[in-house]
């Protein structure tokens, strides 16, 4: 599921203009690497709540401009597999 999401934020940045040419799983995604704005991270944040199925509160923006790539989607994967978890506990 990482490796899924790792693909889709990179098409994303991709897709928003930024060169993911040299980005790895360490690429920071804040001021230290792809230098997002909070207005970039917020629309990132977006496309892939509506991809996975995942929520991001606004006050988390700041926490995830200091995750590097391979943290954010490791994040992401957690937070799908926990809705997920949730969904099968709730049908049971």
């Amino acid at each position: 599921m990482q490796e899924r999401i790792h693909e889709f934020v990179l098409a994303a940045l991709a897709e928003m203009n930024y060169d993911i040419d040299q980005v790895t799983g360490d690429t920071d995604l804040g001021p230290a690497g792809l230098d997002l704005e909070s207005l970039a991270l917020a629309d990132l944040s977006v496309q892939v709540e509506d991809e996975f199925g995942v929520k991001f509160d606004m006050d988390e923006m700041e926490t995830t401009a200091l995750m590097t790539l391979d943290q954010f989607t490791a994040d992401v994967a957690r937070r799908v597999a926990a809705n997920a978890a949730a969904a099968a506990g709730s049908a049971a």
